[in-house]
């Protein structure tokens, strides 16, 4: 979710309205996503200064950034390794850490938040001076309720691997202002990416189609209409997909999809579509979260 900071306590600067310019960042949540958010924001020329609960998370989110820098470099300046180096130095230079959210919001422009999908830590995060928000399945309308600025209240939605994925949805509600609309979407472009505008529904544009067809693919292999290793094939070879779907929940993460469908089910029961599965529900009770355990639908070394 993105929220203006400055337009909190004292309305937007007069350059800020002009130009629609957002300079100095601040990220709340410092794993994979904040991170990749930060390096991106950094590498374009954007001050960030990254938040989270302790310096360790920081330590190991600033080195993640250094490494996914030295693997740009040696594509991009595979022939200039100084220049590659110097590259490297810069952009970590635009990137401070921290674990006092409230000092680090004085100066930005920009709150941006990248934390766990849950409702109620995502409202009291918003107690704090307004923030933009990154969510994948939470309503945006629920979680500005903690904030009384709704006009500068909207969300960014981007995809992992941040500095990868070229797509960011810009999500504005009933109430955001088409100032800081604009400027959410000018913001996506500066960094880089190709923004879409989103109503604030659902999973948005992308996950409300993809999760119910990952959904879709669990009950047909549940049915017995199909191995996953088939489905997987069939959708990679057919429809020219890169992952198939058991593949495509492995990387996203079992207790990510269950999380968003068990969301989705409980405020629409009715809807066929965000059915609940049997299999991914003993996965992420045993604990088979995917990739980042080491075992979800696939096993992975």
């Amino acid at each position: 979710m993105a929220f203006f900071t400055h337009q909190i306590r004292r309305g937007f600067s007069s350059s800020i309205i002009k130009n629609g310019v957002i300079k100095n960042v601040t990220i709340i949540g410092g794993g994979q996503m904040g991170a990749g958010i930060a390096q991106v924001a950094a590498s374009t020329g954007h001050t960030v200064t990254l938040v989270d609960t302790s310096e360790d998370i920081l330590k190991k989110s600033r080195k993640g950034i250094e490494g996914s820098l030295k693997r740009v470099v040696k594509k991009k300046f595979a022939d200039k390794p100084e220049a590659g180096e110097e590259f490297i130095q810069n952009v970590l230079q635009n990137v401070s850490i921290s674990t006092d959210a409230g000092a680090s919001v004085q100066a930005a422009d920009l709150l941006l938040e990248a934390i766990v999908e849950n409702l109620k830590v995502k409202q009291d995060l918003f107690a704090l001076p307004p923030v933009s928000l990154n969510t994948s399945s939470l309503p945006i309308t629920d979680i500005a309720g903690s904030t009384s600025r709704l006009d500068r209240f909207g969300g960014l939605h981007f995809f992992n691997p941040v500095p990868m994925m070229k797509l960011v949805e810009v999500v504005g509600t009933s109430t955001t202002s088409q100032e800081t609309f604009d400027s959410l979407l000018n913001f996506s472009k500066a960094l880089g990416k190709t923004p879409v505008s989103c109503k604030d529904t659902p999973g948005f544009i992308v996950n409300r189609l993809l999760v119910p067809y990952m959904m879709e693919a669990l009950r047909l292999h549940e049915r017995g209409h199909g191995s996953k290793e088939d489905i997987d094939i069939a959708m990679k070879l057919g429809a020219g997909y890169p992952m198939g779907p058991f593949e495509l929940c492995d990387y996203v993460g079992l207790d990510t999809v269950k999380f968003i469908i068990d969301g989705w089910s409980a405020k629409d029961p009715h809807n066929p579509l965000f059915a609940s599965s049997e299999l991914l529900n003993k996965l992420v009770a045993e604990g088979k979260y995917g990739k980042k355990t080491g075992e979800g639908f696939y096993k992975y070394k």
